[in-house]
């Protein structure tokens, strides 16, 4: 009897809503496995899956970001004419980003008088009117350098923090790779060679992050 029970209606459904529920967790495994990846230990996917790293961030991008502006970088004193000529064509020419455009340049000068970090530069043939500055550090304001070459965006990042964070990690990286062998207390009355970035907020006072720095 208990054989032919299997064979009953009631057992005939039993058997069948067996397999029936056998079938969706095979399907339930079967996804999971096509829908796991299977990420190398030391990987980018490997760095996403932890989390966003500013420190390996600006170590692995500040060398393409200087390498950027070198290749762009504009003479200080040409570039302030373009500006001075017509500021929107020499900004579509020679700058990134709007409204408040960053641009490359490089100059030479005299290092005048510092406080906190920034400093005055006197860079020949250039207008009375017309103050350049240079900072740094140990603080290092701005996101200039993340915003120097149009390539970095804020859709790159999960969130704001993370853009922000940006920034900061790669005036950190220019911190350790440019101006840490730079003293500050012994920098005025040398004449420097300079290329490095700033954003256009006035024609007429620029203050320059620096990728580049020669004490000469």
């Amino acid at each position: 009897m208990s054989h032919a029970s299997a064979f009953t209606p009631s057992g005939i459904r039993r058997h069948k809503g067996t397999m029936i529920a056998c079938v969706a967790a095979v399907l339930v495994l079967v996804g999971i496995a096509l829908d796991t990846k299977v990420v190398k230990h030391g990987s980018a996917e490997d760095v996403q899956e932890q989390g966003f790293s500013p420190e390996k961030y600006g170590a692995e991008t500040f060398p393409k970001i200087q390498h950027s502006v070198e290749q762009r970088a504009v003479n200080a004193k040409m570039l302030l004419s373009a500006l001075k000529a017509d500021s929107q064509q020499a900004t579509e020419k020679y700058g990134v980003g709007t409204p408040m455009a960053v641009f490359p340049v490089t100059f030479s000068g005299v290092v005048g008088e510092g406080k906190k970090g920034i400093y005055s530069v006197q860079v020949n043939d250039m207008p009375a009117s017309f103050q350049l500055r240079l900072q740094t550090g140990p603080v290092v304001t701005g996101t200039d350098l993340r915003d120097a070459t149009g390539e970095i965006q804020f859709g790159d990042f999960k969130n704001q923090i993370e853009y922000q964070n940006a920034g900061s990690a790669l005036n950190q990286a220019m911190k350790q790779a440019v101006l840490d062998k730079v003293d500050g207390e012994t920098l005025s009355g040398k004449t420097v060679k300079v290329t490095g970035v700033f954003r256009l907020l006035n024609p007429d006072s620029w203050l320059v992050t620096p990728v580049r720095m020669e004490i000469q």
